[in-house]
């Protein structure tokens, strides 16, 4: 992201030359980084989802056996176990088909072969599961006063907590590209805005992200209200899992904006026929959106994840298997539990502050340089000199690495910290409201910037008088102060909370009952 904003600025706005033109020094590692931010780094943010959510349905089920006190079944324990495993291997198979589906559609339109990809992957993983559920699931009685119908004995009801995640998945993703599209209201009055200047395109995006977090919440809270409702705190894991099932199609998704970005990149360097470039940008334009589908998922299912993690890290730190169902370890009028939400609430914000600090420092040293070589090597603006692309690459990568200790450090220890002050029931604190904080961030993060970038692209189509305007260039400055938040922060939000849960859940009988000092 630091190679991608010092790029902009320097060469679209001071020098005016096109985006990944090769005479700007930072074009190679800006296309690098397409590659490690969109591609490797929600690839992991995702795969960390749904590896959590099969440990969290697994370690659920086991605490589930010592809540019953003995009414569970061998056969109903050991099917509860596998199960998420079945699950997740049905779901391979369907994404792999998925994705030869839409990789032999014949259609001009990226964006309509791609979201039809997206709902016949999702039907197709309800009719696996369907399948695994009915050969393999146990017909588990829940006991939990607050599911509809306990009377109700039926394997049945561990599909509807799986459908509930998956639809929760699909309409996060289309609210996602209703707001970054720009073939939708939102982006498309963000771009006509930009004409009075750079101050009300970043207030528009501003709010344009903030108001988006309305209903992927509510979809949200209604998918893990179905969920329990279904099958319990259990029923909550298995949707994470519902959401997740297709990941393999979601990773695919994602990866197709690096790709279309990177090739308009070679096009624009190798000086191919301009109307191969406008080919690219329109594909790019699509791929911004399925970028924000992708963080869509990875947002929603991160947080069902690890709301899963927080419940077996609640039954967990009970101090016996008789205290697992009605666990005292939170209580709400209790201080240290406070203590703990509002430190946890907290943490998000200190997180974003660090990452975009440290997007924002390293960005202004590749500026800097940038600026050096246009001005030491003069020959760089006439084509006749070659700039020096390998030193850009090594100060966006030195910035990287190192930047990342920090925020690493603050994820791993908080929990111990909190922990060992406070005691367990301010760990569940700060799990609460770490949780709650880091979607908001998160969704508000990846819209703002998704919508950001699109309008600047919509610009550049020739609406509102196209590239080379002041409204073009409020434009960029608007896509630069997006970049961080959507491809930085968005996705971190999500590593942050399962990383703290994690640390919690592994670590969590270490932890005192009471505060040390009690």
């Amino acid at each position: 992201k630091a190679a991608d904003m010092s790029a902009d600025l320097v060469g679209k706005i001071e020098e005016h030359i096109e985006e990944d033109d090769p005479r700007n020094p930072a074009t190679i590692a800006d296309n690098v980084g397409d590659n490690v931010g969109d591609v490797a780094g929600l690839g992991a943010d995702i795969l960390e989802s749904y590896v959590a959510s099969i440990v969290s349905a697994i370690v659920l089920a086991i605490f589930m056996k010592f809540a019953d006190h003995g009414t569970m079944t061998e056969s109903q324990y050991y099917g509860l176990i596998i199960l998420p495993v079945l699950i997740a291997g049905a779901g391979v198979l369907a994404s792999l088909i998925g994705v030869l589906v839409v990789a032999n559609m014949k259609t001009k339109d990226a964006q309509k072969s791609l979201s039809f990809g997206n709902l016949f992957t999702g039907a197709l993983v309800l009719g696996s599961v369907a399948i695994v559920i009915g050969i393999a699931a146990p017909d588990y009685p829940f006991k939990d006063s607050f599911i509809i119908n306990p009377e109700f004995v039926s394997r049945w009801r561990l599909f509807f907590a799986i459908a509930s995640g998956l639809i929760a998945g699909i309409i996060i993703s289309k609210l996602s590209e209703y707001y970054t599209s720009d073939q939708y209201k939102p982006t498309r009055k963000l771009a006509k805005d930009t004409q009075s200047g750079v101050a009300i395109n970043i207030t528009g995006g501003l709010a344009l992200g903030m108001g988006s977090t309305l209903w992927p919440v509510i979809t949200l809270a209604m998918a893990i209200l179905a969920a329990y409702w279904s099958a319990g705190v259990y029923g909550i894991a298995i949707a994470a899992l519902g959401m997740l099932s297709f990941v393999g199609y979601i990773v695919s998704v994602d990866s197709y904006g690096p790709v279309a970005d990177n090739a308009g990149g070679i096009a624009q360097m190798a000086n191919l026929d301009p109307k191969v470039r406008k080919l690219t940008d329109r594909l790019d334009s699509v791929g911004n959106t399925t970028a924000a589908i992708g963080k869509g998922f990875a947002i929603g299912s991160a947080a069902f994840a690890a709301l899963a993690l927080i419940v077996s890290y609640i039954w967990g730190s009970a101090g016996t298997a008789n205290e697992i169902v009605n666990n005292p370890v939170i209580n709400l009028v209790e201080p240290y539990t406070l203590i703990g939400i509002l430190i946890g609430g907290m943490l998000p914000f200190f997180f974003t502050s660090l990452l975009i600090k440290g997007v924002s420092d390293t960005a202004n040293l590749m500026i800097v340089e940038i600026r050096r070589q246009f001005k030491e090597i003069p020959g760089i603006r006439t084509g006749e000199a070659v700039p020096d692309y390998k030193r850009c690459i090594e100060i966006t990568t030195k910035g990287a690495v190192s930047r990342m200790l920090t925020p690493g450090v603050v994820a791993i220890a908080s929990p111990f910290i909190i922990g060992f002050l406070f005691g367990r029931s301010a760990v569940a604190g700060l799990l609460v409201g770490g949780l709650a904080s880091a979607i908001m961030i998160a969704i508000f993060s990846a819209n703002s910037g998704g919508a950001w970038d699109n309008a600047k692209k919509f610009i550049e189509t020739g609406e509102y008088g196209g590239k080379g305007t002041p409204t073009h260039e409020a434009a960029v400055v608007g896509d630069t102060v997006g970049d961080p938040l959507k491809d930085t922060v968005g996705p971190s939000m999500d590593i942050l909370i399962k990383l703290m849960s994690v640390v919690s859940l592994v670590f969590g009988s270490l932890f005192p009952v009471t505060p040390f000092f009690m």
